[in-house]
């Protein structure tokens, strides 16, 4: 028995950013530097008053933080303010410091990888992407999930090593790279540095972080793209995503994330967010070739790059690639944006799922149609109003992600800026020391 529609309360106003909010919200940070670090980033330029109500924190400790935040070069004191209509005290706000550091990341896709250099608000200061050597496409008739003929893992890696040099060069304006960040899809450990499972590239347990360490001299952070971005949405992106978030990436590899409180989902065996299995049901295209599970009308198989690929020439659209698929889509033309519509609408039965099992705040989706194609993120939404017994409001509760465009850019940067944020006291090596 189907679900009748639930009517929906329509946003009326812009998403706020978190920088918008003038006080504290739910969120547990962390006690200490980080979480003082945090509120700067939220709220900068901000008085030591206010990042004192912000946090819970006595003046004294925040005034102690900020000191320890400023040797290290991480925040910088503005020009000296006085309240409204120049009553009460003077005060000297203090922001994050764009102006000295960077970090730099890295994001492994099935057909190319992106080498980026971020400042410390998350902005995208320049990126390099570079198509996998020897590589076929991806999108040759072949099984969704295989290798693809590509370099080894520590070959692709050191290759990455070897490129960002050059976009420091070019692009740092003598600031200082802290440190690298790496993201890629599937199953990855964060505490190990390992890509335990990409059966994509064919790569298990390639030790990344021991690897890009030894070639670039920089600290390493790793993780999973989508726990990355759901990181980022966290730190950088909408107010809302900062409570409890599943983030849902549907790309060449398709998965997920978890994020409550600030915290992220990892699992016993780092498994968690492994999603591209989950049965479509009906939904699915019934006659397609099996997913790499023996299965038919698995979401990965259904929707991703590559089966958009597959079913576009099935239609007699003959595309070299899913980028290529995608600016047809935007330019108009009509064959394109029904796929892109059927793909919303697959995936809005699987967001559906996924907001029952977590009934979180926001769901996130990391898919260019919803992103970019106003009409297949309504779909999207109409169908997750459709099937879901728990989400009452899609509008509210289903939203784009906050990097649509620079998605695989900001992946492996918020890696390492995620690190930073926590943990803005840790070894950072480029740093100075304090006490």
């Amino acid at each position: 028995m189907k679900r009748p529609p639930v009517p929906h309360r329509r946003r009326t106003t812009t998403p706020l950013r978190r920088s918008d909010i003038p006080a504290a919200g739910p969120v547990r940070r962390a006690v200490g530097t980080g979480s003082v670090l945090s509120a700067i980033l939220d709220h900068g330029p901000v008085a030591r008053s206010t990042v004192a109500r912000l946090t819970g924190l006595s003046p004294a400790a925040v005034t102690g933080h900020v000191g320890r935040l400023l040797a290290r070069g991480l925040v910088r004191e503005g020009a000296e303010t006085a309240g409204p209509r120049k009553l009460g005290r003077p005060h000297i706000p203090v922001e994050i410091d764009t102006g000295s550091y960077l970090v730099a990341g890295a994001h492994v896709a099935v057909a190319h990888s992106t080498v980026s250099l971020m400042d410390l608000r998350g902005r995208i200061v320049a990126e390099d992407r570079q198509p996998h050597a020897g590589a076929r496409s991806p999108y040759a008739t072949v099984p969704d999930v295989s290798p693809r003929g590509l370099a080894t893992g520590p070959a692709l890696l050191r290759d990455l090593a070897d490129r960002l040099p050059r976009l420091v060069d070019a692009h740092s304006a003598g600031r200082t790279v802290l440190a690298l960040g790496f993201a890629t899809g599937h199953r990855v450990d964060p505490a190990a540095g390992v890509v335990v499972d990409h059966p994509h590239l064919g790569w298990r347990d390639v030790p990344v972080r021991e690897i890009l360490e030894a070639a670039t001299g920089l600290p390493v952070h790793v993780d999973s793209h989508s726990r990355a971005l759901a990181r980022a949405e966290q730190l950088f992106g909408e107010a809302s995503t900062r409570v409890s978030t599943v983030l849902l990436f549907v790309g060449a590899v398709v998965d997920a994330a978890f994020a409550s409180s600030g915290s992220l989902h990892l699992g016993p065996r780092s498994g968690a967010g492994s999603v591209a299995h989950l049965p479509l049901g009906s939904g699915g295209s019934g006659g397609a070739e099996p997913c790499s599970c023996g299965r038919a009308g698995c979401l990965q198989s259904e929707v991703s790059e590559r089966a958009m690929v597959r079913r576009a020439a099935e239609q007699g659209l003959i595309v070299g690639s899913f980028t290529e698929l995608l600016d047809g889509a935007l330019a108009g033309d009509e064959r394109a944006i029904g796929l892109f519509r059927r793909r919303a609408l697959l995936v809005g039965r699987a967001a559906a799922l996924l907001l029952d099992m977590f009934d979180p705040e926001v769901l996130v989706v990391v898919e260019p149609g919803a992103g970019r194609i106003p009409e297949c993120l309504a779909h999207l939404r109409a169908e997750v109003a459709r099937r879901s017994w728990v989400c009452d409001d899609p509008e509210r509760a289903v939203v784009p992600s906050s990097f649509t465009g620079s998605v695989l850019a900001t992946a492996g940067g918020a890696v390492a800026l995620g690190a930073l944020y926590t943990d803005p006291l840790g070894p950072w090596p480029a740093l100075p020391a304090v006490s």
